[in-house]
């Protein structure tokens, strides 16, 4: 039997246990219905129970389901199963969705604390799973959540550089163009024409200079259409001279979640040789208090020419990815995603866990929300609502980076403030994730998440088939 992941096998295994998902509905006979009366397990979400063989084994295992059986229940099963070899039993249909769920669930993130060893979980590969793609949808997630869980001390810029150089020196496929990296560093960012990006990164120190990063990937394949992947990626965001209380700074290590998403969804399209250009544009900066930080009241040049007069410091991101999301349309892309912890008021809308969609395409909306829905990734569509765009003039410049009061909508006024600087080429898509699970359960460790990651690739994977 070989073992392709620590917790998934691509061979049979008689031995496997099996792990059936029942309601209360569901007829249990022999043993197991014995045991579940025993022990009050009614089917309901989130109960579980193991049923013993006799023999101080385990015969089987009964998940409840709820009213109605959802894969992702099974993101849950590694952190409570006993060690062993287990199979889905039912449900074939959705088995695969359950087999990620699965994996995902596996997640620790372990670089600085050891955790006790309970023995390996694993399951046997459902029929119809697609191995590989699911190893690498698996990995992608990983990949962004492992980012945003390091601390900014060790997920700095040149961090974020190295894990790009990385990505691009994997992607395979040279007879398509293979991949090249650009990075622009420090004080060329003012000769490069990204003069945001400088303002906002400049008074970190020298090691941790801002940088654009930029990734492109089959670009000579002028056939194929173009895609731009745009991250935000504040290595650490302190609110600057408007400097956050402690309570706002403490999980600001994840202020570059939208980096670490859009590299790691860039990955999986060249590792899935997906029919398009690709090109991934990543600012990475650290938001910092010194004697160079930019200031409220400052105007600053934009890569497009607009000039943004600053009403508040901790507003950053968007300064950011005004230039990058400019670049981006110099490449006129057909499609551009940008993934960015922009806002709290998105929270405030919408809670941790379902992070805001903003489009003025319809199409590409549906497309979303369709795959969204498909693969279990959660998106909500928001308005990007032109009665407030009003609440982004400024008298002195030709925007400003905070919205006025009387607006409220933040994570709107945020997008709409996008949408100023995205392609004009194609359509356009703002992701304003959270990319952190604020409770700790099982199967959803407290700390790094991935979001809207799963449901970007299906519909890319969905529009754009796989070359081969």
């Amino acid at each position: 039997m070989s073992v392709v992941s620590p917790a998934l096998l691509i061979s049979a295994d008689a031995d496997a246990i099996p792990v059936r998902f029942v309601d209360a509905k569901t007829a249990l006979d022999g043993r197991a219905a014995s045991w579940a009366s025993a022990n009050g397990f009614k089917g309901k979400l989130g109960q579980m129970l193991v049923v013993p063989n006799g023999g101080g084994g385990v015969d089987s295992v009964l998940v409840g389901t709820g009213e109605r059986f959802d894969p992702w229940s099974a993101r849950a099963l590694s952190a409570k199963l006993p060690a062993g070899t287990y199979r889905l039993e039912g449900e074939a249909e959705q088995a695969p969705l359950a087999a990620l769920a699965f994996l995902l669930g596996t997640y620790r993130f372990d670089r600085y604390k050891a955790r006790p060893d309970r023995g390996a979980v694993r399951l046997v590969a459902p029929d119809g799973l697609d191995l590989d793609e699911t190893l690498r949808i698996a990995a992608a997630c990983a990949l962004a959540r492992e980012m945003v869980d390091t601390p900014a001390a060790d997920m700095g810029p040149l961090q974020i550089e190295t894990i790009a150089r990385e990505i691009a020196e994997s992607a395979s496929l040279p007879e398509q163009g293979g991949a090249t990296l650009t990075v622009t560093t420090g004080d060329a960012l003012l000769e490069a024409g990204y003069p945001a990006v400088h303002a906002v990164g400049r008074a970190a120190t020298e090691a941790r200079a801002p940088r654009v990063i930029e990734i492109g990937w089959n670009l000579d394949r002028t056939d194929l259409p173009m895609v731009a992947l745009v991250g935000k990626g504040v290595v650490f965001d302190t609110g600057g001279l408007d400097i956050k209380s402690a309570a706002g700074m403490r999980n600001m290590k994840k202020d570059m979640g939208g980096s670490a998403h859009a590299l790691a969804l860039g990955r999986l399209v060249m590792q899935a040789g997906l029919a398009v250009r690709l090109v991934v544009l990543v600012a990475a900066v650290e938001n910092a208090v010194s004697a160079d930080a930019f200031r409220p009241g400052d105007i600053l040049s934009s890569r497009k020419g607009l000039t943004i007069e600053i009403g508040n410091t901790d507003a950053e991101g968007r300064l950011i990815l005004a230039d990058i999301l400019t670049r981006a349309g110099e490449h006129a892309p057909d499609l551009t995603l940008d993934f960015a912890t922009l806002t709290g008021a998105a929270r405030i809308a919408l809670g941790p866990e379902l992070p805001p969609l903003y489009t003025d395409d319809e199409t590409l909306a549906g497309d979303l929300l369709a795959a969204s829905a498909s693969v279990g990734d959660p998106l909500w569509r928001m308005p990007l609502w032109q009665g407030y765009a009003a609440a982004l003039d400024s008298e002195i410049a030709d925007v400003r980076n905070d919205s006025a009061g009387w607006a409220q909508a933040g994570s709107v006024t945020a997008a709409l403030f996008l949408q100023k600087f995205a392609p004009e080429t194609g359509a356009w898509a703002h992701m304003d994730i959270f990319a952190w699970n604020p409770r700790n359960r099982p199967g959803w460790p407290e700390g790094g998440e991935a979001q809207a990651l799963r449901a970007c690739y299906q519909m890319l994977r969905g529009r754009y088939p796989a070359l081969n």
